[in-house]
């Protein structure tokens, strides 16, 4: 693990272009396993799980080329062999579940670990995705160390309705569609951005989708898919990001934006700490004037509210973002994960900087903003987010604070170390024990 040291107090002020979303990426790339065709992607982040998915794909013998520099990667799957006895899929990253229907649709065989898993956003379960490969045929053996899945018939068709709008469980259901026999529904789709986005990349494959960015999706099976050229978005957590630090530090980052229709509800958000966001030209930044003030509401005896859910809610990944805003803001809020169970639990270390910060339930948190900070050692979960959060009330406090076990940030940003070091924040990586 590697921690943070920040040495706080310096306004971030500057321009940034943010990186390609992770939650698009890496569905994009186990997409590349439904299609023979060479398959070209334009901006490719440097980051830890794009690492291990290419690793697995020169594994199974696929030809990669990858110029982090540039943002190529070149991809093609045409001589790639699986092995279910052999061939492992990693545990520690649960997107590597979405390489199952590549694999089924493919050599008609998949393996899924019992303990695949991603940040520690408590308990994240992997039946969703096993009912839904169910559903396209597939028959499921359950073995002591794995899950071996077999479809020797191929996938046929499916009509599903969901529990809940599961980021990558529709993604799971659009990759077994794809090439499914006929035509299949899902009900209660994800629609978030990286969602949209991986849809429009499946599209380009020559996937047949509907009701792309609604709840519900249709899919018409096709006999194959070909290859494309791709050109990934602005990841719009990062650009968030990279506003808030601007915000929190007395700074002001302006980043770029090719979707700012997908903001309204963010800005307002934003706003409710104070903080106004413009959109010029390609551009956003914010604007802040004075200290940062939780803004009342109008009905009296309540709390201002920060409700967080899947799209079109605000999204749960950038809850964290706004708690840090929350600490450092005067006045009271509430903070509500509408998703996962026990993901606030790390507000505990809030405590250290000398914040105050009262978990209400497994879900909820009220912050009492506006209390003097001082620098702190703090440690991070294994959640991105959280560890950007704690930075980021780091680099508002001036002195020396160290986020320890701040390695998840490497999984969604790559040199984000760097990035906010030419925007004025003094910041180093330091090998921890």
């Amino acid at each position: 693990m590697a921690n943070l040291i920040v040495h706080g107090g310096t306004p971030l002020t500057g321009r940034i272009v943010p990186s390609a979303n992770k939650n698009a990426v890496l569905p994009i790339l186990c997409a590349t396993l439904l299609t023979h065709a060479p398959v070209r992607l334009l901006g490719i982040p440097e980051i830890t799980d794009v690492r291990k998915i290419l690793e697995i794909f020169r594994m199974l013998g696929s030809s990669v080329n990858v110029d982090y520099a540039t943002g190529v990667l070149d991809v093609h799957h045409a001589e790639t062999r699986f092995d279910p006895e052999s061939h492992h899929l990693p545990e520690e990253m649960r997107s590597s579940i979405m390489l199952v229907p590549g694999l089924l649709a493919r050599f008609g065989v998949a393996r899924i670990e019992n303990d695949v898993q991603g940040c520690t956003l408590g308990v994240r379960e992997i039946d969703p995705h096993v009912e839904v490969m169910e559903r396209f045929g597939a028959q499921v053996e359950r073995r002591r160390e794995a899950l071996i899945m077999r479809a020797d018939a191929g996938l046929k068709a499916s009509h599903h309705w969901l529990d809940y709008a599961s980021v990558t469980t529709t993604e799971n259901f659009v990759l077994c569609a794809a090439l499914a026999h006929g035509t299949s529904t899902l009900m209660n789709a994800a629609s978030e951005p990286h969602v949209q986005e991986f849809c429009r990349f499946m599209a380009l494959l020559g996937a047949q989708i509907e009701g792309i960015g609604t709840s519900k999706l249709t899919v018409h099976g096709v006999a194959s898919l070909g290859g494309c050229e791709f050109r990934f978005a602005e990841d719009f957590h990062e650009a968030v990001t990279f506003m808030a630090l601007g915000a929190i530090t007395g700074g002001c980052i302006t980043v770029k934006n090719s979707a700012p229709e997908q903001f309204p509800l963010i800005d307002r958000t934003f706003a409710k700490f104070g903080v106004q966001v413009v959109h010029e030209g390609g551009w956003s930044h914010t604007v802040v004037d004075g200290p940062l003030r939780v803004k009342q509401p109008f009905t009296q005896n309540i709390l201002q509210k920060i409700e967080a859910a899947p799209w079109p809610y605000l999204p749960v990944d950038l809850l964290p973002i706004f708690v840090a805003l929350g600490v450092k803001a005067e006045g009271s809020a509430m903070f509500w994960n509408k998703v996962y169970e026990g993901a606030m639990g790390w507000t505990s270390e809030l405590g250290k900087f000398g914040a105050h910060a009262f978990m209400a339930d497994p879900h909820r948190i009220i912050t009492f903003g506006g209390k003097p900070l001082a620098p702190a050692e703090v440690e991070s979960p294994y959640i991105i987010r959280v560890a950007i959060a704690l930075l980021m009330l780091a680099a508002s406090i001036p002195g020396k604070s160290v986020i320890r076990n701040a390695t998840p940030v490497r999984r969604a940003h790559p040199h984000f170390a760097e990035n906010i070091r030419e925007l004025g924040a003094q910041i180093e990586w330091v090998e921890g024990d």
